[in-house]
């Protein structure tokens, strides 16, 4: 019972700091303070029938008489029903507040402090707002943005080779994507379409099997193999592109006062699109054991990959994780006989 007080009072709490917090409109919380005025009844209530209980059974056990039972069952009446005066006396001064400045702004017109809240701020897809803390809210807000995160599994297709006979362990090559996207709604009053676009760092690992680590030969860059065992040897390409992808799905709009937005949390997304950017480097790391010294290299240069990065890519999501998949239309290696081209699966994390 005293966690379930506890919890009351800090809603109490909360609801008095709502504006600054969370941007309820008025209605919004007194709906919510209603609710609250029946949970403090059906609390007190049941502290009292626990209470009546156990006095009931140390009636029963002999430890009062039946007297002092009853004047201990009429005090925890009256206490109870006190602290239900007191707590709805609360409660229905809050309403009465809200009601009476109904239609006053949340903030101050000359309050132009800079705040970072993190949430939602308007119903829409915005995680991080920073701002103006008197800002208003815009009647139609038809673009948003996101921080995008992306990881999983990276490979190689190669030409005349299924991925069951790839040079590249399936598991343990990985790849990694990092960057901003907007994403606007393209029609005025509809939003089943949606343009997100943006820039993104993408990582793409690869490992070699059987002890192999990459040689650039001047012209062509091949596989061969280490003179010694090799506990490690990585291969990673790092890229800038620019994606661009069309989002479809079903929404939900919401519409208040003074503004409305389209929703698309709890909603399935589907996006196909494509990016094209540029080579930042490419890295080669080994870590091999030497007449009983653990050696670590990191080898840097072109290897001959391509400087100029284009492909495909699409996501399958709901709320902000996707199934993403990405796949390199360029080869890796300029002049190589046999062209390979880069492909990654695994989930990415900005669909809200």
């Amino acid at each position: 019972m005293k966690i379930i007080t506890l919890c009351t009072l800090m809603s109490l709490w909360l609801l008095s700091t709502v504006g600054v917090l969370a941007q309820e409109t008025n209605a919004e919380q007194i709906e919510m303070l209603q609710a609250l005025r029946e949970e403090i009844v059906s609390e007190e209530k049941e502290a009292l029938k626990e209470e009546v209980e156990n006095i009931q059974q140390r009636l029963e056990n002999e430890q009062l008489s039946y007297e002092e039972a009853e004047n201990l069952k009429k005090e925890a009446a009256q206490k109870r029903a006190l602290n239900i005066e007191n707590r709805l006396a609360i409660v229905d001064n809050k309403i009465a507040l809200l009601e009476r400045n109904a239609e006053e702004k949340t903030y101050s017109d000359d309050d132009d402090r800079v705040v970072l809240r993190i949430g939602s701020n308007d119903d829409d897809d915005t995680f991080i707002f920073l701002g103006k803390k008197n800002k208003e809210r815009k009647y139609d807000r038809r673009t948003t943005s996101d921080f995008v995160l992306a990881v999983g599994f990276n490979n190689v297709i190669t030409e005349g080779q299924s991925l069951n006979d790839s040079d590249f362990k399936l598991g343990g090559s990985r790849f990694a994507e990092l960057g901003w996207a907007w994403k606007t709604r393209v029609f005025k009053n509809s939003n089943w379409l949606r343009v997100k676009y943006g820039f993104s760092f993408q990582f793409n690992g690869l490992k070699p099997t059987d002890n192999r680590y990459f040689v650039d030969m001047g012209g062509q860059t091949v596989l061969e193999e280490f003179p010694v065992e090799l506990d490690k040897s990585k291969f990673r390409m790092d890229n800038l592109v620019i994606p661009i992808h069309f989002e479809i799905g079903p929404s939900k709009k919401i519409e208040k006062d003074t503004y409305f937005r389209y929703s698309t949390r709890d909603q399935i997304k589907f996006g196909f699109g494509g990016y094209a950017g540029i080579k930042l480097g490419a890295r080669q790391k080994l870590k091999y054991e030497e007449d009983g010294q653990d050696i670590k290299e990191k080898l840097k240069g072109g290897y001959n990959t391509n400087n100029f990065i284009y492909g495909v890519s699409a996501y399958l999501g709901w709320r902000d994780t996707a199934l993403y998949v990405k796949y390199d239309l360029n080869p890796i290696f300029k002049d190589n006989p046999v062209e390979q081209r880069n492909i990654s699966l695994g989930l990415r994390f900005d669909m809200d």
